[in-house]
């Protein structure tokens, strides 16, 4: 590991995010300036409000499946732009594979030209449905190429594949994050992403809906934790491939609303809503929980968060937005 907090210009794409904008916070605090880029079709302007008048931040609306005109002189590169919400992916899934190729080659093109090092966020949906578990880098993963979830699976795989040419042809220093299911502040109520759902339904007193019969797995991370991983993955030494930055804590859907359900009534002094059950969704899988025996062998990187205290930090965030 080799953290340094000698501060940087950084470019972080997908700036306006729920995760981007996590990070540019984190790196801001760590004394550096930020260059924050988002074309807004799914970043939202208000998680950089706060930012508005801050000295060492430039948001620059542009969308990376075209290439950079102008930009000043920057050390490292952080690509967080890529809709990873479900509802949003699906909604437009050319965009969505052009982000994930393009996108990323469009990046990678200022990180060849300049000489510096780029980290690219990659997803535990590169490993599909798994049939090794849980997931360790080494596994290949079994992804549907042809389904309503491919653009986003199959579009961050070729993403990958982009760096390891790039890497491989022109020498570019590259890391690869893969991220498992993250969650907390700042994420868009109701966006497709089952925290954000059924925190959204429970305190608008709807039925919290579980697609499936609620025995599918998920291993959560706080929004901290995720930081602190990618943070400490771009300063490392770590150049070899792909790092899982997850909670290998697994937890089964009907668990999570479970909590979500009891944490909102205990904190509205509401009535508890009903959980139902849906149809599970097509190519939706069926477990998911990383091995991160790696982060912590090359990083020293491990989560800390558990889980109800980051739930009840989430719910008491949505609660002040309405």
């Amino acid at each position: 590991m080799n953290v340094t907090n000698k501060p940087k210009t950084i470019l972080v794409t997908g700036g306006a995010g729920f995760l981007g904008s996590n990070l540019i916070d984190f790196l801001l605090q760590k004394g550096n300036r930020v260059i924050g880029v988002d074309s807004f079709e799914t970043g939202s302007p208000e998680n950089l409000q706060h930012l508005h008048n801050h000295p060492q931040f430039t948001l620059v609306n542009h969308n990376i499946q075209y290439p950079f005109q102008e930009l000043e002189e920057i050390d490292q590169i952080y690509n967080l732009a890529c809709p990873a919400s479900p509802i949003h992916y699906q909604k437009s899934p050319v965009k969505t594979l052009r982000t994930c190729f393009l996108g990323t080659e469009n990046v990678l093109e200022i990180a060849k030209s300049r000489g510096i090092r780029i980290l690219h966020t990659s997803t535990s949906e590169v490993y599909g449905e798994p049939q090794v578990h849980p997931q360790p880098e080494t596994y290949w993963g079994n992804v549907n190429s042809f389904g309503p979830r491919a653009c986003y699976d199959e579009g961050k795989r070729v993403a990958e594949s982009l760096c390891y040419a790039y890497r491989e042809q022109f020498g570019v220093d590259i890391r690869i994050a893969r991220i498992f299911n993250t969650y907390g502040p700042r994420m868009r109520a109701g966006d497709g992403r089952v925290v954000s759902n059924f925190i959204a339904a429970a305190l608008a007193g709807r039925d919290v809906c579980i697609t499936g019969d609620g025995t599918a797995t998920r291993s959560f991370q706080f929004v901290t934790d995720c930081i602190e991983g990618l943070y400490t993955l771009m300063n490392s030494d770590y150049r070899e491939g792909p790092v899982n930055i997850g909670n290998d804590v697994e937890t089964s859907i009907q668990a999570l609303a479970e909590k979500i359900v009891d944490f909102v009534a205990n904190t509205t002094g509401k009535e508890k809503v009903n959980i139902t059950y849906h149809p599970r969704l097509i190519d939706d899988p069926s477990v998911r929980k990383p091995q991160i025996t790696l982060a912590k062998a090359k990083l020293g990187w491990a989560p800390v968060v558990p889980l109800d205290f980051g739930l009840q930090k989430t719910i008491e965030w949505h609660m002040h937005q309405t």
